[in-house]
């Protein structure tokens, strides 16, 4: 009886999952006379810059994000309740705008007669040029998916039993060695599952690109859509190129999670 209920949610699935998949897995293994063929992952190998490029830019803005985002969640768990939840309205404040609106006005800032600039001129310091740069994709990225780093993280350190480090300290380690046995491999699962909402989304990432890179800055969401649309229409390579993306998600999913699994056992030591 209660398979019945399941259907819905099966049929909702194959849908919307499983049917999209197989056209993906058809299109990239026929050309456009519908025979069988190979040349779709051939022909990605003029585009190995693009990949480079989309997760060299990933791992940055990962680390740039684990870096300001494990700090701050070590601190909002170890502030006062009121204060915490200050700090995360705060956090998640910008996340109840538009994606796209967000990224149009750091547009604004960043552009070269932009907030910015206008700022440096007050205090008589030379302008910089950081829109369409690499720089200002990886500061885009970071702004919009550092709230997917810290919450994870937060959560983690929150529910920690505050008694192991007091246990610890009695026990006569410093704070840096508590922060190091004990808080350290407690937040490992907390830092996996951020690098992974943060990574996964940067490397499929294209409006990030577009507007803060200029179009300068081709990423692997970028080729796929002028695959897809425009003068260069080639649903064939760009079917191969997404699923070749999906399998560098998967594989860097697995590992991720391969190691936030030996995380928690970690605790022991």
């Amino acid at each position: 009886m209660s398979r019945r209920y399941a259907f819905p949610h099966v049929g909702w699935m194959a849908v919307f999952v499983v049917v999209p998949l197989v056209l993906i897995v058809g299109f990239s293994l026929t050309s456009a006379d519908g025979g069988v063929t190979l040349d779709n992952f051939s022909d990605m190998m003029k585009y190995a810059p693009v990949f480079g490029r989309s997760l060299w830019l990933s791992l940055i803005s990962t680390a740039i994000c684990l870096m300001i985002g494990y700090p701050l969640a070590y601190v909002m768990s170890r502030e006062k309740p009121a204060v915490a939840a200050a700090a995360l309205m705060l956090l998640m404040l910008p996340m109840w705008m538009n994606f796209l609106l967000r990224t149009y006005a750091w547009m604004s800032i960043l552009e070269n007669s932009g907030f910015l600039n206008q700022l440096l001129n007050v205090f008589r310091l030379p302008n910089v040029h950081i829109i369409n740069t690499e720089a200002a994709v990886v500061l885009g990225m970071v702004y919009n998916y550092l709230p997917f780093m810290t919450l994870p993280i937060h959560t983690v350190l929150h529910k920690m039993d505050k008694s192991m480090m007091e246990a610890a300290g009695d026990l006569g380690a410093n704070s840096a060695k508590t922060f190091m046995r004990v808080v350290l491999p407690i937040s490992v699962p907390g830092v996996i599952s951020g690098i992974t909402m943060v990574f996964v989304p940067g490397v499929s990432t294209f409006i990030i690109s577009r507007l803060l890179g200029g179009g300068k800055t081709l990423m692997l969401g970028d080729l796929i859509e002028m695959q897809f649309t425009g003068n260069a229409y080639n649903p064939y390579l760009g079917a191969a190129i997404s699923l070749v993306m999906m399998v560098i998600v998967l594989l860097s999913m697995s590992v991720m999670n391969r190691f936030g699994d030996g995380g928690e056992s970690a605790v022991v030591l």
